[in-house]
């Protein structure tokens, strides 16, 4: 177990402000950074590759500009530590895999670009299972990443990389990917805010995709603020990206003292039952008597057919991978294994380059979208689908926003579930619903469990209410034991 402190918890916030007024240098914000990474990296894996050099360059380029009188943006000096399925023009991106050995994209995924005309600096790209797809980070090519609060325990998953960049003060900000949970579950591991906004809030351009119906970019970061800026840099429409939502992110950081007083809030009954830990369910009561004591209304909330979440995702996501997996077959670029035929070299390469889980995942959704299984799997999954929209709003007609845990337990050890697919998905039961809907949730670090690790609390709203949720996220922030 290492020492659980960071080296660095700078916020964005105050870091970009600094750099905006002349206060400190990105070159200075960036080199505590990079120092931070030398003394830890080695014991958490949380990149697969540093830009050492490349970050240099560019705080030196923002200070150029804070020099000159110019403004580099609401990002100004932040180190970002980028999910390594987001493509980074000429920067290997791996998704952590050896099936795409030696790629290097030609373009930048939009949120990339968004982020360095804010002014941000890339630190490097971040470890994750396979593909997004894994809750531990244990799933990754290039060997797991472990939790900088207690490096014997996972920093959850698919975005651990990023997490564990954030939780370590390897960078200010993370950005993840959130499929089933993926940024979400890791942040309440790792004790650190993690968001997933509506579907279509932020640009999935350049995102690679596992699945497309479900995936959404999103921030990780230390504070609510914090969160709250990044996603008015990384939002807002973009015509790249065909499900992208015709519409402006709306001012979040400016509302965030607007407190919670008058909104009802409703704790998730089927998500607070077994499977739970007790010392999870507490923090997550004791967070509902915080929004009580700060004006909120707070009732009990029932959403009956999330309980059928995990159940329909497995179906939904493998199917959709199957689907955009396909591409990679050592022909147009990664990883090509010699044989004497075109289809002997597509299963060699396929074989060598995926690991485990994704094959496994690949065969799920394959079988679930064969002729004669079609209806009886994905077709009675997507209905599944249609009932947990259904529920959602209903509760939603006499709430405003729902809590609940985030995942049911605090950080686990690493191997612990590795062998046994069913144990680890169930660390998504919480997260999973809000995918499905493709509506936003946050998760809000909330005290420790009885272990002494981080516990997150997580709170649900409806669709674009992004604005509200990050007004009750910050009141728990404020609230949330010592």
């Amino acid at each position: 177990m290492a020492d659980a402190t960071p080296a660095t918890t700078d916020t964005a916030v105050a870091i970009a402000e600094a750099v905006r007024s002349g206060e400190r240098s990105a070159r200075e914000v960036l080199d505590t950074h990079l120092a931070a990474i030398d003394a830890r990296e080695g014991e958490i894996h949380a990149f697969n590759l540093v830009l050492a050099d490349e970050a240099r360059a560019a705080a030196d380029e923002i200070d150029r500009r804070v020099a000159a009188g110019e403004d580099p943006g609401p990002l100004a000096g932040v180190p970002v530590a980028l999910k390594d399925n987001l493509c980074t023009r000429g920067v290997a991106t791996t998704c952590s895999s050896k099936i795409l050995e030696g790629w290097e994209p030609p373009y930048d995924a939009t949120v990339v670009r968004r982020l360095a005309d804010a002014g941000a600096v890339v630190v490097g790209k971040a470890n994750l299972d396979e593909f997004a797809m894994g809750s531990s980070t244990e799933n990754s090519a290039f060997g797991p990443t472990r939790n900088p609060r207690d490096t014997t325990k996972v920093p959850g998953g698919s975005s651990g990389g990023s997490t564990a960049a954030v939780a370590a003060g390897f960078a200010a900000v993370g950005l993840g990917s959130d499929t089933g949970g993926s940024i979400r579950q890791p942040a309440a591991l790792c004790g650190v805010v993690g968001m997933k906004p509506t579907y279509g809030r932020v640009s999935r351009y350049g995102l690679v995709a596992f699945a497309s119906s479900l995936d959404q970019i999103g921030p990780l970061t230390h504070t609510v603020a914090d969160t709250a800026r990044v996603l008015e840099v990384i939002g807002g429409h973009d015509p790249a990206d065909t499900t992208s939502i015709p519409e402006a992110m709306p001012a979040l950081e400016s509302v965030l003292g607007d407190g919670v007083a008058g909104l009802r809030v409703g704790v998730v009954r089927e998500l607070m039952g077994e499977g739970i830990a007790p010392d999870v369910a507490a923090r997550v009561r004791e967070a509902a008597e915080v929004l009580a004591a700060a004006g909120a209304e707070v009732g009990e909330a029932s959403v009956p057919a999330v309980t059928y979440g995990l159940s329909a995702y497995y179906l939904i996501a493998p199917a959709e991978a199957s689907s955009n997996l396909s591409r990679y077959d050592g022909v147009r670029y990664g990883l090509r294994v010699d044989a004497p035929t075109t289809p002997e070299m597509n299963l060699a390469s396929r074989t060598a380059g995926f690991g485990a889980e994704v094959k496994r995942r690949i065969m799920l959704g394959t079988y679930a979208l064969s002729a004669g299984y079609y209806d009886a799997y994905y077709g009675k999954a997507q209905k599944v689908r249609t009932l947990i929209i259904r529920d959602f709003a209903a509760a939603y007609e006499s709430f405003d926003l729902l809590l609940a845990p985030t995942s049911p337990t605090t950080a686990f050890p690493l191997g612990a579930k590795v062998s046994d697919p069913l144990t680890m998905y169930l660390n998504d039961i919480c997260t999973i619903p809000s995918n499905l809907a493709g509506q936003p949730a946050v998760s809000v670090p909330f005290g420790a469990g009885d272990d002494g690790l981080p516990v997150g609390v997580q709170l649900l709203a409806p669709a674009l209410a992004e604005a509200p949720l990050l007004r009750a996220a910050a009141v728990l922030e404020e609230g949330a034991p010592s």
